[in-house]
């Protein structure tokens, strides 16, 4: 779109018949998004919208490495409770006890841990409680 607006023709509508002519070259097709509703704009705004974004699409964090631990220490539970296979739980337990027992011996930045290595034959325990009674 090197082309002029002619003198005499309005600004607004000069960009109006750009953009109508474009669409109907059907330019619009091939950008991302197309033919998907546009975001939420109710939010209130965030200057640092883009940052959220590209940290999300990267699946970055922002949590403290602290919190990030519990986080997973969370996860590892729920994913105890969906495991199929007694093997299945002691892995997940196994590594993120590995992950607690670096982080007490170092601690990470941030809030404190609060955390400590699961007792893997109790959880087993439970587990196997847990799929005999339906």
């Amino acid at each position: 779109m090197t082309e002029r607006k002619p003198p005499g023709v309005s600004f607004e509508s000069f960009v109006d018949k750009q953009i109508r002519e474009a669409s109907e070259r059907g330019e619009f097709r091939s950008l991302p998004g197309f033919g998907k509703p546009l975001p939420d704009d109710s939010a209130p705004y965030d200057e640092l919208w883009w940052i959220r974004g590209k940290m999300h699409s990267e699946g970055a964090s922002v949590l403290p490495p602290s919190l990030a631990l519990r986080k997973e220490a969370e996860d590892a539970e729920a994913a105890v409770t969906a495991a199929v296979s007694e093997s299945q739980v002691r892995r997940i337990l196994g590594e993120i006890n590995t992950k607690i027992a670096e982080a007490l011996l170092r601690p990470p930045a941030g809030p404190p841990l609060n955390l400590k290595p699961f007792d893997v034959e109790a959880a087993v325990a439970r587990w196997k409680a847990e799929r005999s009674h339906p």
